[in-house]
């Protein structure tokens, strides 16, 4: 098999667990399972997204220390949530997990960002409600990776994002809050959730602007400056 085929094949199992497996699990934990199983979940999203992640490094060199760039990134969104514990919605995650698929690329934005909220639960408490945070958040990741040069070059760009981010998060998150109510989806239920959620959204819009604009660059040149160095400037696609 030629090397394009091959990648092209890699794109499609990318995108199937995606758009289709990860979807799936979550639907499953909470139709299925009534939200009975969402560690088991949980951890099913995450062995997926880990296989997204390694399907894109499957025979290429350095991946070792693009994964512990990745992980260093994990621990920063993770620590970063629990250090602006005291402040409700403020958190840094989003912003991490962008500046992580900007600049290690989709697959790594999108693990970072599903990651980020396996683990960061186990400190603010695993519920029904982490497959979905994992999902949206992976995809944030994951779309800033494919916008990473516009979201480079300007930083009006980045701060939209940031401000989009935050609505497209409320708005998924609450898909789970209106189908927790009594196991089935009302779009008027919806409605209301979202108008309810309508402060708490600009919070986390804000928040993501705010850490956006104060750690974008920084660790943007961090993670240059060590690509170059271990000849991994070449990001995954």
């Amino acid at each position: 098999m030629n090397p394009k085929s091959k990648t092209k094949i890699k794109k499609a199992a990318s995108l199937l667990i995606m758009i289709a497996v990860i979807p799936a699990m979550i639907a499953a934990g909470t139709i299925v399972f009534y939200d009975r199983r969402y560690m088991l979940v949980s951890t099913a999203v995450a062995a997926a997204s880990c296989v997204l992640f390694f399907i894109s490094y499957e025979g290429r060199e350095h991946s070792v220390r693009r994964t512990v760039l990745l992980a260093a990134m994990t621990a920063l969104s993770v620590a970063g949530r629990s250090l602006f514990a005291p402040i409700p919605f403020f958190k840094p995650v989003t912003a991490v997990v962008v500046i992580c698929g900007m600049n290690l690329g989709c697959e790594s934005g999108f693990l970072c960002g599903a990651l980020s909220a396996f683990f960061s639960n186990f400190i603010f408490t695993q519920g029904p409600w982490t497959p979905f945070q994992m999902f949206i958040w992976g995809m944030i990741g994951f779309i800033a990776g494919v916008l990473s040069k516009p979201l480079e070059k300007s930083r009006l760009m980045l701060a939209v994002y940031g401000i989009a981010a935050g609505v497209v998060y409320s708005a998924f998150m609450d898909i789970w809050t209106t189908v927790w109510w009594d196991g089935s989806f009302l779009l008027s239920r919806y409605v209301a959730a979202i108008s309810a959620a309508l402060p708490v959204t600009m919070v986390y819009a804000i928040s993501n602007v705010v850490f956006l604009m104060t750690l974008s660059k920084p660790i943007g040149e961090k993670l240059a400056r060590i690509q170059k160095k271990y000849g991994l400037l070449q990001k995954e696609t």
